[in-house]
């Protein structure tokens, strides 16, 4: 089973050497703009899929989008770790309302 950080990486490797006929070599063929457009496309059908009872369909759905996000973070030069690292600053802080002000003020 492959993890998001090894899925990360793989996106990482078709950025660099594209593979021609490859989807993710035409999303970074296409561009930033394409990239986004997917997202909103993919978050719109994780919404419409959570409504559903079909957990595999909002499975498959999600897992689209993460692989979007994916892509979006390697065009931007975004890291998992980075993302891990914001997520850390942030635990603990969601349920404590003052503190998580003072946070986003930094």
């Amino acid at each position: 089973m492959q993890t998001v950080e090894e899925l990360y990486q793989l996106i990482l490797q078709r950025k660099s050497n594209p593979e021609a006929g490859s989807y993710t070599d035409y999303l970074f063929t296409k561009g930033l703009d394409k990239i986004l457009k997917k997202i909103g496309e993919e978050s719109t059908e994780v919404i419409v899929a959570a409504k559903n009872p079909s957990d595999q369909e909002f499975t498959y759905e999600v897992s689209d989008l993460v692989y979007h996000v994916l892509v979006l973070m390697a065009e931007r030069g975004i890291s998992v770790d980075d993302v891990k690292t914001e997520l850390a600053k942030r635990e603990g802080l969601m349920s404590k309302t003052k503190e998580r002000r003072e946070i986003d003020k930094l």
